[in-house]
């Protein structure tokens, strides 16, 4: 249960009820990590602008690797709600609930090409060693044919999951009740 104060969709008005009705309509459903931001409702929206611009604009990276890279920082921070909810992402894509455990278990242990792969690397090891010399990995990025706006994106990604998990596990949100499912992932 999260340990500061939050506003729930039947008891929002005004400016909050408007921003729970859209991430209803755009999303599916209202996520405890939209719920957790509800004293401060402009920043569930410049949330969820950087999250749809990182996660669903234009980019050279898929959509599918995007998510991949959420589960494997997330999992490199011991963020359970990132885990579960990015994975079912990335299972929208793959449909092999084994294949999509196993990644988020050791990412390791199943194929990927040599791109995902190196994302993924550099993913968990950013996460692990924020302040570590990152040239090397993005040389191979770069050496595989990855441009740099693909890593630009990617480390953005990162980041950005890096913010959240710590939101997230600061104030302890739990997955919601009825799980993950039913967010619009397309």
């Amino acid at each position: 249960m999260p340990i500061i104060d939050i506003i729930q969709p039947e008891d929002a008005t005004g400016e909050l009820k408007e921003i729970y009705d859209h991430l209803e309509k755009t999303r599916g459903k209202i996520a405890e990590v939209h719920k957790i931001q509800s004293l401060n409702p402009k920043s569930i929206m410049n949330h969820m602008d950087l999250y749809m611009t990182l996660m669903y604009g234009q980019s050279p990276i898929k959509r599918v690797l995007r998510e991949m890279i959420a589960v494997v920082v997330s999992r490199a921070n011991e963020c359970e709600y990132c885990q579960v909810h990015h994975l079912e992402a990335v299972n929208h894509y793959w449909k092999d609930d084994a294949k999509a455990e196993n990644f988020r278990k050791d990412y390791h242990s199943i194929e990927l090409t040599e791109v995902e792969q190196a994302y993924c690397d550099f993913a968990w090891q950013h996460t692990k060693t924020p302040g570590a010399d990152t040239s090397d990995m993005i040389n191979h990025l770069k050496s595989l044919g990855e441009d740099d706006r693909a890593i630009l994106d990617a480390t953005m990604i990162i980041a950005y999951f890096n913010f959240v998990n710590r939101i997230v596990a600061g104030l302890q949100i739990e997955l919601e009740t009825e799980g993950a499912g039913g967010y619009n992932f397309d």
